[in-house]
């Protein structure tokens, strides 16, 4: 068995392992993603009887972090030959490149896994739910009473659009989230491809000639939209917009809508922790806290995560900073730091997790640090 990285130019030699496990995709998002996705990815494979047998993809994002950016990658096309599976190949993927990802201090990557629990042992946990509706093709009436749904136009972007995009959601949007990918032109430039290459695109919303909203959206299987984003005031707008895309579909969904819309929320995301301080560092406390505090942390994957360090916030400063040290107040697993870190646990439940040891103050300066539960991560290639 051979684990290495691809060079770029061997790339495109994982599109027909990825034809023989992902029977859904299109030859048209297959000649997308190749083109564009696999210029400034990553891919890791398995070489066996000469030829590759497994792999997995690393998609470079840049995220913002409370007010902090970094790179991250997102997880994806792990596929084993249906030969070769149950051999550990996987598992050794996924170690070299977490591995990688800590030599490059990135502080976490994420994924959305085909099932939960194939990626748990790895330490990776569910940090984002996604609000999610279902609708038949009438999904608004679009009558009177709110001047959006009268008056604005309905048009897919093109690329030159995509700056416009990045504007109006760094405008009126980012300050909304602790967690969020970067988004410029090149973000939207490769989302509207992405779409179009699903038999969709990225539709705008204009009232008076001015952008008042956008959505992407899919139309293979059923009408798929994705992540609505729209001002105050032009909901009724986006709804009859969609109802217009549906007029030929019996199945819509909408992914990432607002809480009031949605019919279930669901885990979407998973991630684990790269490198420890990194994250940490981009962390905030809470208004007027002082923390000072101390673990040991267990990371069975990354070695260079299990010291003991300690995290220390003067008074009146909100940002983290974080070193090791060798007095211990207690012991944290990789795994339950991020899901409370992420605030998907408090600190009972964290004192409840298999592994873990805190004292009373552990316990009471943790408390004290803004969990990131903001999140928008709605990437899926």
């Amino acid at each position: 068995m051979i684990v290495r990285r691809l060079e770029q130019s061997e790339h495109g030699n994982t599109r027909p392992l990825w034809e023989e496990v992902f029977t859904e995709d299109t030859q048209a998002f297959l000649d997308y993603y190749y083109y564009i996705k696999t210029k400034d990815n990553q891919i890791y494979v398995v070489e066996e009887d000469e030829q590759i047998c497994s792999m997995l993809q690393l998609n470079p994002y840049r995220l913002k972090v409370e007010k902090s950016e970094f790179p991250s990658a997102y997880i994806i096309a792990v596929a084993t030959k249906e030969s070769y599976r149950g051999r550990g190949f996987m598992g050794a993927l996924l170690r070299r490149a977490l591995n990688d990802m800590y030599a490059e201090k990135i502080p976490f990557t994420f994924l959305m896994p085909a099932a939960e629990a194939i990626y748990t042992p790895y330490d990776f946990r569910f940090i984002y739910s996604q609000c999610i509706a279902s609708a038949d093709p009438c999904i608004c009436d679009a009558g009177k009473g709110e001047k959006a749904a009268q008056k604005c136009s309905f048009t897919d972007a093109a690329l030159w659009n995509a700056e416009e995009l990045a504007d109006f959601f760094n405008r009126h949007f980012a300050v909304k989230w602790q967690v969020h990918a970067v988004r410029d032109t090149a973000y939207y430039q490769t989302m509207i491809m992405e779409q179009q290459s699903e038999r969709g695109g990225v539709r705008l919303i204009r009232h008076n000639g001015e952008l008042a909203g956008f959505y992407a959206y899919a139309a293979e299987e059923g009408l798929e939209i994705r992540e609505p984003l729209y001002l105050d005031g032009y909901e009724r707008a986006f709804l009859h917009s969609a109802q217009e895309l549906a007029a030929s579909f019996e199945r819509i969904k909408i992914f990432a809508c607002p809480d009031h819309l949605a019919d279930e929320k669901k885990p979407v995301i998973m991630a684990r922790i790269i490198c420890l301080p990194e994250l940490v560092k981009a962390m905030k406390v809470q208004e007027e806290a002082e923390l000072d505090c101390s673990f040991a942390v267990i990371d069975p994957i990354i070695h260079e995560n299990s010291r003991v360090w300690r995290l220390t916030s003067p008074a009146g400063e909100e940002q983290l900073h974080v070193r090791e040290t060798e007095d211990s107040e207690g012991i944290l697993t990789v795994d339950a730091l991020t899901e409370f870190l992420f605030g998907r646990i408090d600190t009972d439940e964290l004192s409840d997790r298999e592994g873990v040891v805190m004292t009373e103050h552990l316990s009471e300066e943790l408390q004290k640090i803004t969990k990131l539960t903001k999140i928008f991560l709605n990437e899926v290639v």
